[in-house]
């Protein structure tokens, strides 16, 4: 009843025409244009839920898109950082493999230099160096201290032979020394106090080289002291056997001039009794002597402002505490 109401409000033009010409066909007509708006009405309802349902679904794919190639990018970015943590795994390796360290071997040999002399020479590591006071009092043991022919030397330095050089051995002692006279002349330098010229055996010196007597001496002459190079140096030598006790040293005894001062250059062997003594040996001084004249092949005097000048200016209260050399 409803509905009739309704069509009769929207359709006036067709009911009046309608019932005009056919009044029993109201009722159809009405119905049909009904069921035709009913059917219209759904036509148009679907399309529009068609076209929604594709907008929708179009509005809803941009989106997927745009989210999965933000998400292939973000599965994408991680590999560009991973060549930066490749390189750990070989630093770790490296600091776990062991570190070799080269050790440097002690020199074989010490270089000494006396600032106030110049003298400088080499010794074996193994012995024992003395200078000052210490020098002084060793050399000043012997029987024959020093072979100058005035008084006035002073010990510069030392260099004694350990005695496990020549174990089970008589040998109480051998050792090389430097003294210095400056009280002494250029022609006093060449002369010996109590010593007897040396054989020209002292050519065996390494390094050393003997230089050959004159042939014109007379035979009535006191022999002449051996000659002996050691680089530029002309050394005249000498040699002692000394006596006290049951105690018995040999002694070389080398003089050169240089710095306006005499310089001795002494190698002495003392050798003890060995009577009662079980398991000991006599020494072969001549083997003693040769180490000992291997130190005086390295002999050098320099003149005492070149020294001076090579080494740096030392304070007094460094020099204070610095021992004498």
């Amino acid at each position: 009843m409803n509905m009739k109401r309704i069509n009769v409000f929207r359709n006036k033009g067709v009911r009046s025409t309608a019932v005009s010409s056919n009044p029993g066909s109201f009722e159809s007509v009405a119905w049909g244009k009904i069921n035709f708006e009913k059917a219209g009405g759904a036509l148009v309802f679907a399309a529009l839920l068609i076209v929604c349902s594709i907008a929708v679904g179009c509005s809803s794919d941009k989106p997927k898109s745009a989210a999965s190639n933000d998400s292939s990018a973000m599965t994408q970015t991680p590999p560009a950082t991973t060549p930066a943590s490749v390189p750990a795994a070989p630093v770790i390796q490296a600091a776990a493999k062991p570190v070799h360290k080269k050790v440097r071997r002690a020199p074989v040999t010490l270089a000494y230099t006396d600032k106030s002399s110049g003298v400088t020479f080499q010794y074996p590591r193994k012995y024992s160096l003395k200078t000052g006071d210490a020098a002084d009092k060793l050399v000043s043991s012997d029987p024959v201290p020093m072979d100058f022919v005035q008084p006035g030397g002073v010990a510069v330095a030392a260099v004694m032979v350990p005695e496990a050089a020549y174990p089970k051995s008589d040998l109480a002692s051998a050792f090389f020394n430097v003294s210095v006279n400056k009280a002494l002349t250029e022609e006093q330098c060449g002369e010996f106090s109590k010593s007897k010229p040396a054989a020209t055996t002292d050519a065996a010196v390494p390094g050393g080289t003997a230089v050959p007597e004159e042939t014109t001496t007379p035979a009535a002459a006191q022999p002449q002291p051996a000659k002996l190079m050691i680089g530029d140096m002309e050394l005249l030598s000498s040699e002692t056997l000394a006596s006290q006790g049951t105690r018995e040293e040999a002694a070389k005894y080398y003089h050169v001039f240089e710095n306006g001062a005499c310089y001795e250059f002494a190698l002495k062997v003392t050798t003890a009794d060995v009577e009662n003594q079980g398991g000991t040996t006599h020494v072969d001084r001549g083997e003693v002597f040769k180490g000992l004249e291997k130190i005086l092949a390295t002999v050098k005097i320099k003149s005492v402002e070149d020294v001076a000048a090579s080494e740096p200016a030392v304070s007094q209260s460094t020099a204070a505490a610095t021992p004498a050399q």
